[in-house]
């Protein structure tokens, strides 16, 4: 065990191997073979660097596969001054009924050096289902802002030229690629009574605004048209999970603090628009998220997690010299969590009131002009 209690995760690294990763540009999928010492085992892994922006980072973070199938990633979580922001809403994603990857913090060495304090974050494939012993068909994940679910490409302003742009297949076939297309194509096509029908043939509705409500609560800006993953259960149906939530509870991807308002009640995305165009879904996404308001998200529900959190890895942390960010900053960011909160439901009290009466003032125009 390390310093503070953590489990040590020690790579073992040829230096032919260790000079072709320096080489490698950090965006490369070439995987470098390593072994990995974990949990008091040896085994074969391969190697390579993951991330977005974060790729430039003095600080790398990792994913590696190991022989078995098993699929980790290593998180430096170099923006986060608390290190817990992916963890705990991955935490509070599990809460409230959206299966989220599990987390552990550990410690990594490397050919005998110390790499610092990382978040261990579980690969959510088939092994991941199996666990949960949750019936899956495919796996697909939002890799970029091109997976809002529409038909428009964020860049060029113009037709994507696929609609799987912006996405990864995982698990599953060609078929299930060709399936997600259709069904966003039909999406954007469909109107009325028909549009309904599609998406309740195709979606588990009632999940999505589940996540819905997690994403806009614990305030993940980049969480609607990338960072999250879409699987099929045995039902077909397409149900949603968070991935990637380190800009989140009042700070952005970047580490920096943002307006508690920065994320709006009603989402962004196509799919969420359509669905929220139905008063039956909106109706029902708003009494969900009043409920958690009153519930999940409060200062009471939710600190005995992020004092547990930070206490497990503050001794390591004090002695850590390679996060950016100094340690006075990490002491202060539980408190800075449970002001978000308590500002968050502030913001999003009001927001609900005055979406409900915006749709009242529409209704009664409505009926004047009829």
């Amino acid at each position: 065990m390390s310093m503070g209690g953590l489990p040590v995760r020690r790579i073992h690294i040829g230096s032919e191997q260790l000079e072709q990763l320096r080489k490698d540009d950090v965006w490369s999928k070439r995987l470098i073979p390593v072994q990995l010492e974990i949990d008091g085992i040896t085994v074969d892994a391969k190697l390579r660097h993951r991330g977005g922006h974060t790729r430039a980072y003095p600080k790398k973070s990792y994913e590696l596969q190991l022989d078995d199938g098993t699929t980790l990633h290593w998180n430096a979580e170099y923006d986060d001054p608390s290190m817990i922001r992916n963890a705990l809403s991955f935490h509070y994603f599990n809460t409230i009924g959206v299966p989220a990857p599990s987390t552990r913090h550990c410690q990594v060495e490397w050919n005998g050096q110390p790499l610092g304090i990382y978040l261990e974050i579980e690969s959510v494939d088939r092994n991941f289902f199996d666990k949960r012993g949750i019936g899956m068909r495919s796996v697909i994940y939002a890799v970029n802002d091109s997976a809002g679910f529409g038909l428009i490409d964020p860049e060029t302003k113009r037709r994507k030229t696929s609609l799987f742009d912006g996405y990864q297949l995982i698990c599953g076939s060609e078929t299930d690629k060709r399936r997600l297309m259709m069904f966003v194509r039909r999406l954007n096509l469909l109107q009325g009574e028909r549009l309904r029908k599609h998406m309740e043939g195709k979606l588990d509705i009632k999940q999505y605004l589940t996540w819905l409500c997690g994403a806009v609560l614990t305030g993940n800006y980049d969480g609607f048209d990338q960072n999250y993953s879409l699987y099929t259960g045995t039902d077909r149906l397409y149900r949603i999970m968070p991935w990637d939530y380190e800009g989140t509870w009042g700070r952005n991807c970047y580490g920096k603090p943002c307006s508690s308002s920065l994320v709006r009640i009603q989402g962004y995305n196509t799919l969420t628009k359509k669905i929220l165009s139905f008063p039956v879904y909106r109706g029902w996404y708003r009494r969900k998220l009043s409920h958690m308001l009153e519930s999940s998200f409060t200062v009471e529900a939710l600190s005995p997690a992020i004092d547990a959190m930070v206490q497990s890895i503050a001794a390591a942390i004090r002695h850590d010299r390679t996060r950016k960010w100094p340690y006075d900053v990490f002491e202060r960011e539980p408190e800075f969590i449970r002001n978000y909160i308590r500002e968050r439901t502030d913001v999003v009290h009001g927001e609900l009131i005055r979406w409900r009466f915006k749709n009242r003032r529409s209704k009664a125009s409505k009926n004047i002009h009829a």
